[in-house]
């Protein structure tokens, strides 16, 4: 069995689609909108064939998240990569274009050399490298 995709609900659909395609290589499929709900929705699927769906609709309230105190539930999407210096870069990037970099790069407890972002409406990401993945 394979998990086919995560889904969150967004604020803005061309933001944060943009931003998964721009920094994260992500394809679009087209919008997809049932006028009778209001439903918006984009899949972005990564190299690795993982997706990623990205929902709005007016009437979901906003995410309590806060990126400093942590809540049960789904917490982050992790992106790995070949290598730490692919770490390194990808952090730089999205620091030098102004997303959060909430911690690292550092090599972790459990062996993963990574860092922990936000992407624009505040949903976690942790951008990772381990040798054995």
């Amino acid at each position: 069995m394979k998990l086919h995709h995560t889904a969150i609900w967004v604020n803005d659909l061309a933001l944060i689609r943009d931003y998964y395609i721009d920094h994260f290589g992500a394809k679009s499929n087209d919008l997809y909108e049932n006028s009778q709900t209001g439903f918006r929705s984009y899949f972005l699927t990564f190299s690795s064939g993982s997706q990623l769906e990205i929902m709005h609709r007016e009437d979901i309230p906003d995410n309590l998240n806060d990126n400093i105190r942590q809540y049960k539930g789904y917490i982050h999407l992790a992106f790995a990569v070949n290598t730490k210096e692919e770490v390194d870069k990808k952090a730089q990037e999205l620091s030098v274009s102004g997303y959060q970099i909430l911690r690292g790069p550092r090599i972790t407890g459990d062996g993963y050399y990574e860092f922990e972002t936000v992407d624009p409406e505040g949903n976690r990401l942790e951008v990772l490298y381990r040798d054995h993945i």
